[in-house]
């Protein structure tokens, strides 16, 4: 008898649509086929689709850290509400991951809240941890991770987002030449090296003149942090890229000049990849006016040419994925002037519905879903078939979908510490009914029904070995 049977559901993959019953057995998918078996448990899945389990690539815990704005337990939580099995969860924690000692903390602190799987990306800061960076390949870490323009505090290493000259007990944004030795070393690894791609000296530059000059609005916020400040350091990171050999990754792509860079860079055959999240595929500065600063984040949403590019670049394959880029604040810090409240919103648990409508406005397909929040991250990051895929011998992890069913997203719902969202109010068509981790179901019709502590660490390193055994 097997542990869990979900029938009559269509099975989505990047490239096919079939109809067929998935059967689960110690965790692993142990048959696929349109024959009947007893099993303990079983899932109807009639009028919906199964697709391999859904992964955010980019989330923000603050854990530990601020855990008054989200911790953990709760951004799990989320993330199993919205139909994500497994997260990789950011470096730039109190301590960071910034050595191997620090990941083994990170992932004793970790495990025991976890209601789904989670990475680690590693941090990078430049010669502080430059030795460390091989000892973070071999202990596991999903990626590594460069704040390219922010500064850093040089007793706790917390990276420092409003930079000024002359900060006390500050270590400056590191140089050009510091960039290039962190792309060399990550080389090494062959693992992926994800900036956050902004021009701080441009940025410190405008936004200097804009407020001089009394500028309040939203546009006034994108004339400091203008489109060229972005295309400016992927230009720059790509081209270093090309010299070091490193697997350049370019995180939260919000501008149709960034995308266009990075087209011209693959079209050349370099190993260069970007993500997107929601809030620039849904939303503009003409959307500020209705819903404020809670749409504050850094890169800043900009204009509607920059989302239609977005858009494109997801229709032809230049962004390998969308993540969420979840980065909890409270309601307070995000209520006072534009310029000084903290960037990020919630994101982990509306990402999948949001995309989801996408769909069933014809903006991309079902089968786009599985290639955008599954499987290419899988493959990218090398966790692919152990997650990622529908196959036998495959981690059960299943999001099931259904796609006619609506809802509203509203903050107060939300699973996460935090309840700061832009999409509050926001329609939505498709929703995740079942998340699946590793055979054991963890939501069913929004309600969670997992445990904390039941998701376990997932690296790349764990894939191979499993590989060589087979």
């Amino acid at each position: 008898m097997w542990d869990l049977r979900i029938t009559n559901g269509t099975i989505v993959s990047e490239s096919q649509l079939y109809k067929a019953n998935v059967y689960v057995n110690d965790g692993k998918i142990a048959v696929i086929t349109n024959e009947w078996f007893e099993a303990t448990e079983e899932i109807d899945a009639t009028g919906k689709h199964v697709l391999p389990g859904l992964i955010d690539t980019h989330v923000h815990s603050r854990d530990p850290g601020p855990t008054y704005k989200e911790d953990f337990a709760h951004s799990t939580r989320a993330a199993a509400s919205g139909g994500i099995t497994t997260i990789f969860e950011m470096p730039n924690t109190t301590p960071p991951v910034n050595s191997a000692e620090n990941f083994d903390l990170q992932n004793q602190n970790l495990k025991q809240k976890a209601y789904v799987d989670y990475g680690l990306w590693g941090i990078c800061l430049g010669p502080l941890n430059l030795a460390n960076i091989q000892d973070l390949h071999k202990k596991g870490v999903i990626g590594f991770k460069f704040f390219w323009g922010y500064a850093v505090h040089e007793e706790t290493y917390q990276l420092l987002y409003n930079y000024k000259p002359g900060m006390e007990n500050v270590i400056a944004p590191f140089d050009d030449g510091d960039v290039y030795e962190m792309m060399e070393e990550v080389a090494q690894t062959g693992q992926v090296f994800a900036v956050h791609a902004e021009s701080n000296e441009l940025i410190q530059k405008l936004t200097g003149r804009i407020e001089r000059q009394g500028g309040q609005t939203y546009d006034d916020l994108l004339k400091g942090r203008p489109n060229v400040a972005e295309a400016l350091t992927v230009s720059k990171g790509i081209e270093m890229a090309k010299a070091s050999g490193v697997r350049l990754h370019i995180l939260h792509v919000s501008s149709e000049e960034a995308v266009e860079a990075v087209r011209i860079a693959q079209g050349s055959g370099h190993s260069i990849t970007v993500e997107t999240c929601p809030h620039y595929l849904f939303l503009s500065n003409e959307d500020y006016a209705e819903i404020g600063p809670q749409m504050k984040v850094y890169p800043p949403v900009k204009y509607k040419k920059d989302q239609l590019a977005i858009w494109d670049g997801i229709a032809d394959g230049t962004i390998s994925h969308v993540c969420s880029d979840h980065a909890p604040h409270t309601e307070e810090e995000k209520d006072g002037d534009l310029w000084s409240i903290p960037a990020g919103m919630c994101g982990v648990e509306s990402m999948t519905s949001l995309m989801l409508t996408a769909v069933n406005e014809g903006r991309v397909s079902i089968n786009d879903v599985a290639r955008l929040l599954s499987e290419e991250p899988a493959k990218m990051f090398g966790i692919y078939p152990e997650k990622g895929a529908i196959q036998i011998g495959s981690d059960a992890d299943i999001t099931i979908v259904d796609l006619q069913k609506e809802s509203t997203i509203r903050r107060e719902d939300l699973h996460s510490k935090s309840k700061v969202t832009a999409f509050d109010g926001f329609a939505v068509k498709g929703m995740p009914t079942h998340t699946i981790v590793r055979g054991k179901v963890v939501m069913k019709e929004g309600v969670i029904v997992g445990e904390k502590g039941y998701g376990h660490l997932i690296t790349p390193l764990k894939n191979q070995e499993a590989l060589a055994i087979k």
